[in-house]
């Protein structure tokens, strides 16, 4: 799936291909029937991405998928219909109901805030609430939906910058007295920014849910549209007050999860239920018919006369480092040399990393701050079992309990952006501020 900012790496076939589509009448977006020896497939002719071979055929399938077959002299090329050229349609305005709630809906790109032009293959945003309400009709029962795109950006090229931006325009819509904000995003690293939205809105008087998708609007089986009504439905019929990220349950769309934003993980590359609540259990079960199922009662509750604190700092000269067998202690040296103030280890077991490495970490903490986590996930560390544990704390390594890796690095880069006491940070860093740590662990 390409984002709207890859549109223009779309190219042409091959001169040879050009020839033939040409004498067959053919071009991109019609529907064409191909056959190749004994196997027949029929779809839309799509263009050639820049990487793709100039010899191949991409069409897509009814599916919603698409496919490449290269082109050679067995193969049969038939026109089955030509592309309609449609104008740009003209959307219904929408009406205010004074008796519904005003969610507000800011797009920062990913899957879940495209659709594919079977045109010319390209994936274009829409993201006015008229083209959500086009797309996802459900919503105009539930609330008074108002959208607009904040970005439109690749998650894994999301960087602070990005989190003070989208930062910047909840408090905007929290000041135009809007009843909750949906969030749509791409998967890849939803949960680090729901953990940046945690620390950075303090006080939060109304509910925050992050919504992505797994699955195209191309495809049958997308998940979008349901994660979208589903966080929609929970936030106009629950009292929930927080930040949370909204995603399939299962592989079925039977309901959605709200999971705790500093508890979520990525799990899978691509199943509609890939996001998993980590040493703790979600908040709820939403089904897509407003039924809300509460899995735990200890949530804040929503409260407009709260006054919202934002504290949108983040240092940059932080690190996350996974330690591995013959890790070269060369890497913590080079973040010593660049002067990083803060690093997060994703140690192994209950909290280790290879002695190696220990001198490295003593001349980082002379004027830095070192955090220590687990790739285990689940569970929590525990740095007094084992003698490397217990040295690793002598010479200042604190232990991140049961925080995430990632979690603990947004935290870390937010206390080091926004604190200056070196003292106060090392103690807020074990305090528990937004259910990023567990009392303690039972999962």
């Amino acid at each position: 799936m390409f984002s709207t900012s890859q549109i223009s790496v779309i190219n042409v076939y091959s001169g040879k291909i050009k020839k033939i589509l040409k004498s067959k009448g053919v071009e991109r977006g019609d529907r064409i029937r191909i056959k190749k020896g004994s196997k027949i497939y029929e779809g839309i002719l799509m263009p050639r991405i820049q990487l793709g071979d100039r010899d191949s055929l991409v069409i897509k399938l009814e599916n919603g998928y698409n496919i490449g077959l290269r082109y050679s002299d067995n193969v049969e090329i038939e026109l089955i219909s030509k592309h309609k050229k449609v104008g740009k349609k003209e959307l219904k305005p929408i009406k205010y109901d004074k008796n519904k709630p005003r969610i507000s809906i800011l797009s920062m790109g990913g899957t879940i805030a495209s659709r594919v032009d079977y045109r010319t293959g390209g994936v274009v945003p829409r993201f006015t609430a008229e083209e959500l309400i086009e797309d996802v009709p459900e919503l105009r029962e539930i609330a008074n939906i108002y959208g607009r795109q904040v970005e439109s950006i690749l998650s894994e090229n999301m960087e602070f910058k990005d989190y003070k931006k989208l930062i910047r325009e909840v408090k905007k819509e929290i000041e135009n007295g809007v009843d909750g904000i949906i969030i749509t995003h791409g998967t890849d690293t939803l949960h680090y920014t729901a953990a940046a939205l945690s620390f950075a809105l303090e006080n939060l008087p109304i509910p925050v849910i992050l919504v992505g998708a797994q699955r195209s609007s191309d495809r049958a089986s997308s998940d979008g549209p349901m994660n979208l009504i589903c966080a929609t439905q929970f936030i106009a019929k629950s009292d929930f007050g927080e930040i949370g990220v909204c995603m399939h349950a299962t592989e079925s769309d039977d309901y959605c999860f709200i999971h705790p934003a500093c508890k979520i993980r990525k799990m899978h590359t691509s199943r509609r239920d890939a996001f998993r609540t980590i040493n703790s259990k979600p908040w709820a079960k939403v089904y897509p018919d407003g039924r809300i199922e509460f899995l735990k009662e200890d949530y804040v509750r929503r409260d407009a006369k709260r006054k919202l604190v934002v504290k949108d700092k983040f240092e940059e000269k932080t690190a996350l480092v996974k330690v591995h067998p013959s890790i070269s202690p060369k890497i913590i040296d080079v973040l010593v040399k660049e002067k990083y103030r803060g690093l997060v280890i994703e140690g192994t077991g209950l909290g280790h990393a290879p002695s190696g490495i220990k001198d490295s970490l003593k001349r980082f903490l002379k004027s830095g701050i070192v955090v220590m986590t687990s790739q285990c996930l689940d569970g929590r560390i525990n740095m007094n079992v084992y003698s490397t544990g217990r040295e690793l704390q002598e010479i200042g390594v604190i232990p991140g309990e049961d925080m995430l890796p990632e979690v603990a690095y947004i935290k870390l880069s937010w206390l080091l952006g926004n604190y200056k006491d070196k003292r106060e940070i090392k103690r807020l860093i074990k305090t528990n501020l937004r259910g990023e740590i567990s009392e303690r662990s039972e999962f």
